[in-house]
């Protein structure tokens, strides 16, 4: 098994925005909330969070995007699961279709941990100890507001898990208030 260490090596290789890094830190935090919580392997699952888009900075076209991230881990000798698993989190493009928990967690936390960063953000203390489950729901209505977040894929994703979804945005709150200060949000 590869390390958390060679996954961020791996990612910073490929990703030099802040901004990119950070979301794939929120959804490693994400990730290994979620396996703590099913009873997983929090350390591959955290991998599959940190690495879901290190591909993204160079090839962000759909045609790319993950594909060419799966063909390196591949090259690398990264574990099928794990492969697989980032294929998944797009599954229109990719036609991996979700199946484990893992892979379906990776697609629920992916846009709503953006969405969430965004929320913190836009705080005046810019902290997501002040960010709540109503305050999401509420920034969610506005369109305007992120834009090119999916609501449909948040809604989705907890669907996908078979949790409501105030308490699928309560563990993505827990999960990165544990990470506040890597993230910049404390």
């Amino acid at each position: 098994m590869k390390t958390r260490q060679e996954a961020w090596d791996l990612m910073c290789r490929h990703t030099e925005t802040e901004s990119l890094r950070k979301h794939m830190l929120a959804v490693e935090a994400c990730m290994r909330h979620y396996a703590a919580k099913y009873g997983e392997d929090p350390e591959v699952w955290g991998i599959v969070g940190l690495l879901h888009d290190f591909d993204y900075e160079k090839h962000p076209t759909a045609e790319e995007h993950p594909l060419v991230g799966m063909s390196i881990l591949k090259d690398e000798g990264w574990p099928p699961e794990i492969i697989r698993a980032i294929g998944s989190h797009a599954a229109e493009r990719t036609g991996i279709q979700r199946e484990s928990l893992m892979e379906r967690c990776l697609f629920a936390v992916d846009e709503l941990s953006g969405f969430i960063l965004a929320v913190t953000y836009v705080r005046p203390s810019r902290s997501i100890t002040e960010v709540e489950v109503s305050s999401v729901k509420k920034k969610m209505k506005d369109k305007s507001f992120a834009a090119a977040v999916s609501r449909e894929e948040m809604l989705q994703g907890a669907e996908e898990l078979g949790i409501p979804f105030e308490e699928h945005v309560q563990n993505c709150l827990d999960a990165m208030r544990g990470v506040a200060a890597t993230l910049g949000i404390e």
